[in-house]
């Protein structure tokens, strides 16, 4: 099994517009695809990797060009500075879980096996998602899956794990289950355990609180000219990253000077988004929900 196959490759390295001896960041690394397929377009320049996964540090590639990073992106900008560089020509990020985290039982990122619930995407993290739900109180479980899920009944789901948990705590999957089994619409087990995983999954990282970092630290650290290429795999994400990169915020709402110009760090270089063709997702199908977006640094 591949430890990762990489969606809309060839889309998203055509998207960073290469400049031979430039630098650039490879801001989620994994299997290497992207990075690879970089280095052979990056003449005699630099690129620097970031995973916060130990496992993917196997997959490193040997390259003198290449400085692969055991760190989270969020802390892109003084990584960068540690060693010794100040600003990049393009930065990357694939936003997805690794075909190697979904597919390891013992990282516990899919319902698929009776695994632990961890999905912590280090280990160095020190809060699983087990401990999440065996000691948030019933608002807060419900704020997760709510904010994070989108799900209508978050309520009665943090009420049900809330009211379980007393008699035996929830450690696996067959826990959940045995939680909030009652709960699943007939015939949507699968779609709605993605989105409780998902929730869970993202509080655990805090996935957005590190993708508004990157994004603030990219404003700062791209050339003017510098592209920025985000892949994302679910709409909270997707906001996040089309917000920011036609309004230079969060909100999307866009600011103007004296004269009615648009005030913003960013243009887009594709203002439709941009998902994988027919022939992707038949080779892959769990690239089927990316969405690719690009922007270049006017100023």
């Amino acid at each position: 099994m591949a430890y990762h196959i990489p969606a809309l490759l060839d889309e998203s390295i055509d998207g960073l517009n290469i400049r031979p001896g430039g630098v650039y960041v490879d801001a989620t690394f994994g299997g290497g695809g992207h990075s690879a397929e970089i280095l052979k377009r990056l003449g005699n320049g630099r690129l620097v990797a970031f995973d916060t996964d130990e496992d993917a540090l196997g997959n490193a590639i040997d390259d003198k060009r290449l400085i692969l990073l055991n760190q989270n992106f969020r802390f892109l900008k003084n990584n960068l500075r540690f060693v010794g560089i100040n600003q990049a020509d393009g930065i990357i990020a694939d936003l997805g879980v690794s075909f190697h985290q979904f597919d390891e039982p013992s990282r516990g990122f899919s319902f698929r096996e009776d695994s632990v619930l961890d999905m912590r995407m280090s280990r160095n993290i020190p809060v699983k998602a087990s401990d999440l739900l065996n000691s948030l109180d019933e608002e807060e479980l419900a704020g997760i899956f709510s904010s994070y899920g989108e799900l209508p009944a978050a309520r009665k789901i943090a009420r049900s794990i809330v009211k379980a948990r007393v008699t035996e705590p929830v450690k696996t999957t067959s826990d959940l289950i045995r939680c909030i089994g009652h709960l699943i619409p007939q015939g949507r087990r699968s779609k709605y355990l993605a989105r409780l995983y998902q929730a869970l999954r993202i509080a655990v990282n805090d996935e957005l609180g590190a993708l508004k970092d990157l994004l603030m630290q990219s404003a700062e650290v791209l050339v003017k000219g510098g592209r920025l290429v985000i892949i994302t795999y679910h709409s909270l994400e997707d906001r996040l990253v089309k917000n920011f990169m036609r309004a230079g915020n969060f909100s999307g709402e866009v600011t103007r000077d004296f004269y009615g110009k648009p005030i913003t760090v960013f243009s887009q270089v594709n203002r439709k988004v941009i998902t994988p063709r027919p022939e992707e997702t038949e080779r892959n199908s769990r690239c089927r929900s990316a969405r690719l977006r690009i922007a270049e640094k006017i100023i």
